[in-house]
């Protein structure tokens, strides 16, 4: 009987390329797609935030019916740091409110105005400073009610970009004699159980391409042909270099799986000019948040929540072996 080859042991790392208030780029190596795959998905699906789920109308004479209205607030998002103190409403069985529910108000009163007006998120009155719309910036009309107050303090900490300027997310639109009134209640979810609580806007990785020049091929072209051919790529993928007359790869990251470098290869008459193959064990994310959270704290949670289910995994399996072992020795 041939003996049994151990698998090869792996050491992922990740490499931050990017990052912004709203996005991140980095490069997960040394692991294989299933790992990749699982690290996407727990990003989307099972990052906690928070959004409004529970929406009690006292008041609405707009155009759009309830569940229209309350379905937009859910897909507005909210701030979502203290979603790790708080708890899931299905796993608290306490007295203690504040645990898994914040409370929110949209009271704009009756309209006035002769011209239609927008209510935004900027209109809810937010009862915790810690939990508001993104980019939240209460108007006059709301200003030193409830939480409001200590909101514009906050706009200022939170980036250049989050200014005044922004506009709130339109909930609904107000003609003369019309009026909102509704109490909100947000909850923590995962984006499993509904999209509104997804902390992100997209999610995506990409194989890191492995490309390869034939300078046996490549010293046949003339230099207008190099450069016909370094132009071919819509991204900087290679760069002519005018001291050795040479075309090298530059930003191999850049690279989009467009194919146009091979199809320029093959008009100038040299098929295998250069070869181009994904690496298996080298992945480049993109993930932009919503605002919910900031991007790097959507992917060191993800991982978090990705470690916990190889633990719960690796605890079963071991239960398992032991009962095996169990049925061997009787």
């Amino acid at each position: 009987m041939a003996p049994t080859t151990e698998p090869k042991q792996r050491s992922p790392s990740i490499v931050v390329q990017e990052l912004t208030h709203e996005k991140i780029r980095f490069a997960l190596l040394h692991t294989d797609t299933s790992v990749a795959n699982a690290l996407r998905r727990v990003i989307i699906a099972e990052v906690p935030t928070l959004a409004i789920d529970l929406v009690d109308v006292i008041e609405n004479t707009s155009c759009l019916c309830d569940e229209f209205i309350a379905h937009r607030l859910g897909l507005i998002p909210l701030l979502s740091e203290k979603a790790v103190e708080m708890e899931f409403p299905y796993d608290y069985a306490g007295d203690d409110e504040s645990v898994t529910d914040v409370h929110f108000e949209l009271n704009t009163g009756i309209c006035a105005s002769a011209e239609t007006v927008d209510v935004t998120s900027n209109d809810l009155v937010c009862y915790d400073p810690r939990v508001a719309p993104v980019n939240y910036h209460p108007g006059e009309s709301i200003k030193g009610k409830g939480g409001a107050m200590e909101f514009e303090a906050q706009a200022a900490a939170r980036g250049p970009d989050d200014g005044p300027d922004i506009p709130g997310v339109v909930i609904v639109k107000l003609r003369r004699g019309q009026q909102i009134n509704m109490r909100c209640v947000a909850r923590k979810g995962v984006g499993r159980d509904h999209a509104k609580w997804q902390p992100v806007a997209t999610a995506t990785y990409r194989f890191e391409p492995e490309i390869t020049i034939n300078e046996e091929l490549m010293a046949t072209l003339t230099e207008e042909e190099k450069m016909a051919f370094v132009e071919s790529s819509p991204t900087a993928l290679f760069r002519y270099d005018e001291a050795t007359r040479r075309v090298v790869v530059d930003a191999p990251d850049q690279y989009g799986y467009d194919g146009e470098c091979l199809k320029k290869a093959e008009e100038l008459g040299k098929p295998g000019l250069v070869d181009i193959r994904a690496k298996e064990d080298a992945f480049h994310f993109t993930v932009e948040s919503t605002g919910a959270l900031r991007p790097e704290e959507i992917v060191v949670n993800a991982l978090k929540v990705l470690e916990r289910k190889m633990e719960v995994t690796r605890g079963e399996l071991d239960i398992l072996e032991r009962e095996q072992d169990e049925q061997v020795a009787m």
